[in-house]
């Protein structure tokens, strides 16, 4: 991979090689939630161009980070997945992510919210100290999309798409109902009397979920 090279002996100026070009880490932060097509990649990073997007991958599939596989018969699709080496950069995200979090507050005018930013936002909240060694099943419905979370002693992986078998939907009802929830804004109680989120299942599975997720 043709990458500019910084002149350090040093981790960071190495990792930073690999990863530190524009678009990288949100590529990576998008193929965290699974294997995706070009197409699929693109939908979620609106603004990038065509050939940087290419060009990206191309760089993050000779660093080893990135492979290509073909789906199985029927869908005849090529997909992009993480490799091991790859998913090794998941703490390192979760850790700027929480940091950059710091400076959110309303998104700007323009600013996209995709799954997978929702995806990194439960990633980056998560309180493992307060899930324990838990073992529950969320659903979290947006609106457009669905998020699966699964806490398995206490291990945490988020998805796209509905969860098989949730132990306890979450629906939005309000635009930044979940979100409320996060922050502290409301407690579970309050956000289900408003009508802020609405639930299915076993609601005292909210107080655990408003637990093991917080900004």
């Amino acid at each position: 991979m043709a990458a500019r090279e910084y002149g350090q002996f040093c981790g960071l100026a190495r990792a930073l090689e690999v990863v530190g070009e524009r678009w990288t880490l949100l590529i990576v932060r998008d193929l965290l939630s699974g294997p995706k097509r070009y197409t699929d990649l693109r939908k979620g990073l609106a603004a990038i161009p065509t050939n940087i997007l290419s060009t990206r991958l191309k760089q993050l599939e000779e660093a080893g980070l990135v492979i290509r596989r073909a789906l199985p018969h029927p869908e005849r699709a090529i997909v992009y997945e993480l490799t091991d080496y790859g998913r090794d950069l998941e703490p390192a995200l979760i850790a700027l992510g929480r940091w950059g979090a710091r400076t959110m507050t309303e998104p700007r005018p323009g600013e996209a919210i995709t799954p997978e930013s929702v995806a990194m936002a439960f990633r980056t909240t998560y309180r493992p100290e307060a899930a324990r060694d838990a073992t529950v099943g969320y659903e979290v419905r947006m609106g457009e999309f669905s998020l699966r979370i699964q806490i398995t002693a206490g291990a945490l992986t988020v998805g796209i798409g509905a969860h098989p078998a949730p132990d306890l939907i979450i629906e939005r009802q309000h635009d930044r109902g979940v979100h409320a929830l996060m922050t502290g804004a409301k407690t579970p109680q309050q956000a289900l009397a408003d009508g802020s989120v609405r639930v299915e299942g076993e609601p005292e599975l909210l107080d655990r979920f408003v637990q093991a997720f917080r900004f």
